[in-house]
């Protein structure tokens, strides 16, 4: 409703909705772990009406597979999905300059827009119409509140711009995608070489993070890989008696200790060369 008033709060209607759609994105993936209700029938059904739905995401059984069987053991190996996103989002390996600060906002370029149409365009094949039915609907609802300013700006600019990229800001810090230290041993001491924690000492930042694009436990990461069957409102708690993880930057893009440079500097690291044997 805010949209239909003017720009400023056009804009600020478009950033509020993003914020709750990636809060909307957050809650279902404690749905995907089956913690967000009793069971798992209740996990999914929360989750599909009011997160993918509305939101046009693929379907939660898909979701599962890809994040808890694929993603969580092999975080940051080959076999994972998400590093291959990475990968196919411009974060490869010699990637310098402008292309690497592209790839850093890539859903806010032609390309990441493209890859969010196509994803869209996947979650609503005839086969699926009870999606695109839900998507009409919500549609209908953001027009009707608005006309065409809450429709584009309270819905679709969200969508596929601001939600995805901040999406893939969180996905950003998740682990040291690049860099990160194999280890053996307990699940934690193992997900201490391969996560981060984002503003360990900042609590302003924290608390904004934790509040707009970190939601419902995403800034503690870490704590969730080591558990990842603990409900989010425990894992503050958690990660207080965990050992901190090998890396706790201050900062997401700038500063030498952020992670954007970090991220950087691994992709751009000197191959490790080995001396021929003695004789």
């Amino acid at each position: 409703m805010l949209a239909a008033h003017g720009p400023l709060l056009a804009a600020a209607a478009a950033i509020g909705v993003a914020v709750h759609f990636r809060h909307l994105q957050e809650i279902s993936h404690f749905a995907v772990h089956g913690v967000l209700a009793r069971g798992t029938r209740s996990n999914h059904l929360l989750a599909e009406t009011f997160a993918h739905h509305p939101l046009a995401l693929g379907p939660l059984p898909v979701r599962r597979r890809r994040h808890v069987r694929d993603h969580h053991p092999n975080a940051t190996l080959a076999d994972d999905p998400n590093l291959e996103e990475l990968r196919r989002g411009g974060l490869r390996t010699g990637t310098t300059g402008f292309a690497y600060a592209r790839a850093l906002v890539r859903p806010l370029t032609v390309r990441g827009l493209g890859a969010s149409v196509a994803g869209l365009a996947a979650c609503l094949r005839p086969g699926l119409w009870h999606r695109s039915a839900a998507l009409v609907a919500v549609a209908g609802v953001a027009y009707l509140a608005g006309g065409w300013s809450a429709l584009i700006c309270g819905l679709v600019i969200p969508r596929l711009l601001q939600y995805p990229q901040l999406a893939w800001m969180s996905l950003l810090v998740e682990h040291t995608w690049f860099d990160a230290a194999r280890r053996t041993g307990s699940t934690a001491w193992v997900e201490a070489g391969r996560c981060l924690r984002l503003y360990p000492r900042n609590r302003l930042m924290a608390a904004v993070a934790a509040t707009t694009w970190l939601p419902y436990g995403d800034l503690h990461h870490y704590a969730h890989s080591a558990h990842p069957s603990v409900r989010w409102n425990y894992l503050p708690a958690l990660e207080a008696h965990l050992a901190p993880p090998h890396f706790t930057p201050d900062g997401l893009l700038l500063g030498r200790t952020s992670v954007a440079e970090r991220h950087y500097n691994a992709l751009n690291a000197p191959e490790p060369t080995t001396e021929p044997a003695p004789f």
